[in-house]
């Protein structure tokens, strides 16, 4: 794996890692909260020698550019890095994987309908019209994303730093994964990433940043939002979504109703994974983006 970091006529540099022959099919891989490209670490082994592969920091993590501004972590923004990567990299057309928020990425992208990507894979990242619904809906999925609230709250990046970033790290992974099977080498990466100028800032700009409407536990008849109402469009290009079946802040309800969304779907059921399957499962996971991905 190598990496460098690319500046993008988006304005940002992102730092990015890439495995596999430069003539294989491309395939881009999204990234999730709070982590960086290192979430495909488990799962690269078995893609890298039938594909390129392109794995970013995304805007606000990591190793890449942290814009201060909280407009600068608009959706289209973050859609308009990957197609300014891709065009860096001489990439036309792509398959398109994302996981949690690089998910939420993803789904937008194809949302759009542009012509670059081929296949879309999605790793434990909600369609966005089926997740606003289950969370004013569905009362447990509703309190399974309270902590988004506290994300959003003014000053939450202080109050992490003065609980610690070793008490975050087994905050965020804890409920998820058995923390004492990540490597110590790791978890130094996430504390070393964290510990970054504005690095917690840029990784909570994106919860603060997103559309989708978080009403507290005790708020009764909430409305749709408008975008909501106004409908999304289908999905044209074959999906895959890969799911683990244990994560305890997006739950199956997740699932539900994807099919009508969606023209060519496939759904693949990882059981006794979480949330963050794709590195602590990554066998399971890796064979199904694999097959996918070959067609």
């Amino acid at each position: 794996m190598k990496t460098e970091r690319i500046a993008l006529s988006t304005g940002v540099t992102l730092n990015v890692a890439t495995a596999g022959p430069k003539d294989a099919p491309p395939v881009y891989l999204l990234h999730g909260f709070p982590e960086s490209h290192r979430t495909w670490r488990g799962v690269m082994p078995m893609l890298e020698k039938d594909f390129r592969l392109v794995m970013p920091d995304q805007r606000g993590f990591a190793g890449s550019d942290k814009p201060h501004d909280l407009d600068d972590y608009r959706v289209d923004k973050l859609i308009a890095d990957l197609l300014a990567l891709a065009d860096h990299q001489g990439h036309d057309k792509f398959a398109l994987v994302g996981h949690d928020w690089g998910g939420a990425v993803a789904w937008a992208a194809a949302l759009r309908g542009g012509p670059h990507i081929e296949r879309l894979a999605i790793c434990n990242s909600p369609h966005p019209l089926v997740y606003q619904k289950s969370i004013i809906d569905d009362e447990a999925q509703r309190a399974a994303s309270q902590y988004i609230r506290r994300f959003r709250e003014t000053g939450m990046e202080d109050r992490i730093r003065e609980m610690g970033l070793d008490t975050f790290f087994e905050k965020s992974f804890s409920p998820h994964v058995d923390l004492a099977a990540i490597p110590d080498e790791e978890r130094a990466t996430y504390l070393e990433d964290w510990s970054g100028d504005g690095a917690l800032e840029g990784m909570l700009a994106w919860y603060r940043m997103s559309p989708i409407l978080v009403p507290a536990m005790d708020e009764d008849d909430v409305a749709y939002p408008e975008w909501m109402m106004s409908g999304v469009p289908t999905i044209r290009i074959p999906t895959a979504v890969v799911w683990g079946m244990d994560d305890p802040a997006l739950l199956p309800c997740q699932l539900d109703g994807l099919e009508e969304l969606v023209d060519d779907l496939s759904v693949t059921r990882i059981e006794r994974a979480g949330h963050f399957g794709i590195w602590s499962h990554p066998v399971p996971f890796g064979k199904a983006l694999h097959a996918f991905l070959s067609g």
